[in-house]
């Protein structure tokens, strides 16, 4: 028997309300999504990190020896989502579903025509592939340290280990994390990565004002690639020296998750800055 799903703090039209109250206020605000979803809105402008906002890997996974049962209840449709017409780009830091999920990106870039779509230049084909060639136009690529810039928004690839830092055959890292300023703020998205020795001297002189970063561990018997566990994105963000450390990846599925107790804890000894979001919960950040 599948046990009841875990509420988000707000979902549906409760975090929409949320969402247009920020926009009509003018505020910089952040929500998590779920997983490693992000949306960050600034000034009547949406930031997307990497959604998965439907049960496409339950329905994938459903009677195999891999199943994805959902942990906490969806935060919003995408196609509600998308309705507000305010993103201005999305990110997909590689091709796993649940960072590149068709069933999500189709409504949002549907019903937002000026949003791009942030990729590793490695992924393209795949890419488009997925999605459909029509969106080929709207697709900007980026490799490890290399920069791109949507309107005002800056992005630097920054290389992942996902379990490895892997790459194609033009050497283009086809697993990455983002740094991006937006507005006044110097954002570090990790995407899925392993501690790997280039992450610190990379980071540490880009002034990272928030980290959002994966906590669920890497653990063979998943058979899945792994992550940072709570223990290694806390000294990560204190290694970085990042003023506040969000932790994301765990509370989806069931096989694939962890508690953040341990992250908090390790965030605590540190002293480093920390915030544990529920799914659809958001706070403000000061300009």
């Amino acid at each position: 028997m599948i046990a009841a799903l875990k509420p988000a703090f707000q979902k549906d039209e409760a975090f929409l309300h949320d969402v247009r109250n920020a926009l009509s206020r003018g505020v910089f605000r952040l929500w998590w999504l779920g997983q490693s979803g992000f949306l960050l809105v600034n000034q009547g402008r949406a930031l997307l990190l990497d959604p998965y906002l439907s049960d496409s890997l339950t329905r994938k996974y459903a009677g195999t020896d891999k199943p994805h049962e959902r942990i906490t209840e969806r935060v919003v449709d995408p196609a509600a989502l998308g309705a507000l017409g305010v993103i201005v780009v999305v990110t997909s830091s590689h091709l796993h579903t649940d960072h590149l999920d068709r069933d999500t990106l189709e409504p949002i870039l549907a019903l937002n025509p000026q949003a791009s779509l942030l990729i590793p230049e490695a992924n393209r084909t795949e890419v488009v592939n997925r999605l459909g060639s029509l969106l080929a136009p709207r697709i900007v690529g980026i490799d490890a340290g290399a920069a791109a810039k949507v309107g005002d928004i800056e992005f630097i690839g920054i290389p992942a280990a996902h379990n490895q830092v892997e790459r194609d055959a033009q050497g283009r890292c086809r697993f990455l994390g983002y740094v991006m300023r937006f507005g006044n703020k110097v954002f570090y998205h990790s995407g899925d990565t392993v501690w790997h020795e280039g992450l610190v001297p990379i980071l540490r002189p880009m002034e990272v004002d928030i980290a959002f970063l994966p906590i669920n561990g890497n653990r063979p018997e998943r058979r899945v690639a792994g992550n940072l566990d709570g223990l290694e994105a806390a000294r990560l963000a204190k290694n970085i020296q990042a003023k506040l450390a969000i932790p994301c990846h765990f509370d989806l599925f069931h096989f694939n998750t962890a508690s953040p107790v341990e992250f908090a804890s390790e965030c605590d000894r540190l002293g480093q800055p920390y915030r544990v979001l529920c799914n659809g919960e958001g706070i403000d950040l000061q300009y």
